[in-house]
């Protein structure tokens, strides 16, 4: 009988959440043939290409997002993810950020480079802060969380075939594929009715928090392909008439080596959902929640790296100082320690695997009608990397110790 390893489980499942969110969003679908197209052009065009990525890693490359209200479905999510070997990796806060989102976030992902190389799937995956006061009152966090108590995102035995499938390090090839059809309907957008009142209400605290919260179920929220030209893909995008954001969310674009991440995506669309109305009707409408995120990675930057990051993007307009924080060359990059390189060689760079939070805060709030506000009252919820590790039972990896030890190995 053959064994499906833990890789080709990822890899089946990324792929079936493609199809699965293709029929859901149509201009999804849009969004991944332009990739490929960017792709494939900017390939012709730069001999040196693939040095970020065979184009072929780059092709099939997608991060998912998902959202989960409790400890007790964030800790499901990390054991059903860790069957396709996915670990979480970074701690997030997004209630940090300028605008801030009221959510604490982690990405589960493969860890090593040769497990990145075969399918490099990550999602990124947030819980809603109700202990966080600043956002939730009493009396709406008791019932915000009666609301997720009562609910079950995971059918239980799915997440028991998981955490033995983790253990086995993957499955017979008779149990896979029933195994990842069960995984991908659980973030299937549910058809049950939305309660209109409930949602509106919580809408006013954050439209994150009424997607989390507001619904039966959870569901992708985005699944982003990979592009090597990011601006490319938004002029691209935006001749087919598809409305993108404002903006591309990361570090500006430059002659000298791309760093860390860049991201945009269209805006999120009306897509039609059922109502149940205060009289117990049931009525048609919509909301805009999911939209069509890109993104384009560079080299990841060491600590001393990403200092020089923070300060660039701290001036109002970093374009214009970006050369007065980094050398123009992957050579001078090198040498200056400021970015991680296989065994020190300039030319084989380590990608950035992982996600920069004012992005992703950004990406959320460009996609909302209204800005969340915090209350101005102590934050007394402890939520921290410590407080999430302890509530999955598994560590939260640094990232900057994965790359260290990426960067003393080969390329994969």
């Amino acid at each position: 009988m053959s064994h499906v390893e833990t890789w080709q489980l990822r890899a089946r499942f990324a792929a079936a959440l493609s199809v699965m969110y293709g029929a859901e969003v149509p201009a999804y679908t849009t969004l991944v043939e332009v990739s490929e197209a960017v792709n494939r052009d900017f390939a012709v065009r730069h001999p040196h290409a693939q040095r970020l990525g065979s184009i072929e890693r780059v092709t099939a490359e997608r991060h998912g997002a998902i959202r989960v209200g409790t400890p007790a479905e964030l800790t499901d999510v990390a054991d059903l993810f860790g069957a396709f070997g996915m670990y979480p990796v970074g701690y997030y806060d997004l209630r940090e950020a300028a605008s801030p989102v009221p959510v604490v976030s982690t990405a589960f992902r493969p860890l090593d480079a040769s497990e990145l190389a075969r399918n490099p799937f990550r999602v990124f995956t947030s819980m809603l802060a109700t202990r966080d006061g600043r956002f939730f009152g009493a009396d709406l966090r008791r019932r915000v969380d009666e609301f997720l108590d009562r609910r079950q995102l995971f059918d239980p035995q799915l997440i028991a075939d998981a955490r033995s499938i983790a253990a086995a390090g993957g499955c017979p090839e008779t149990a896979a594929e029933d195994f990842v059809a069960r995984a991908v309907a659980a973030f299937a957008l549910s058809r049950e009715p939305v309660d209109r009142a409930w949602y509106a209400e919580l809408t006013a605290v954050s439209a994150v928090a009424a997607d989390i919260a507001g619904v039966p179920t959870t569901h992708i929220n985005h699944l982003t392909p990979r592009v090597l030209d990011i601006d490319d893909l938004y002029r691209r995008m935006s001749e087919r008439g598809i409305a993108m954001i404002d903006a591309i969310q990361g570090p500006p674009r430059w002659d000298g080596p791309p760093v860390l991440l860049r991201q945009t995506s269209f805006r999120a669309l009306a897509e039609p959902r059922r109502f149940r109305e205060a009289d117990g009707r049931i009525s048609d409408g919509t909301l805009r929640v999911r939209f069509g995120e890109v993104e384009a990675r560079g080299v990841a930057l060491t600590r001393k790296g990403r200092e020089r990051y923070d300060a660039a993007m701290a001036h109002s307009d970093p374009a214009a100082v970006w050369a007065d924080h980094f050398p123009p060359t992957d050579d001078e990059m090198a040498s200056a320690g400021l970015a991680y390189y296989h065994r020190g060689d300039p030319e084989a760079p380590v990608v950035y695997e992982d996600f920069l939070p004012a992005s992703a805060a950004g990406i959320f709030r460009s996609n909302l009608d209204a800005d969340t506000e915090a209350a101005a009252v102590a934050d007394e919820s402890g939520y921290d990397i410590d407080w999430m590790a302890g509530t999955i039972g598994r560590p939260i990896h640094d990232p900057y110790d994965l790359y260290d030890a990426t960067a003393q190995e080969a390329p994969a």
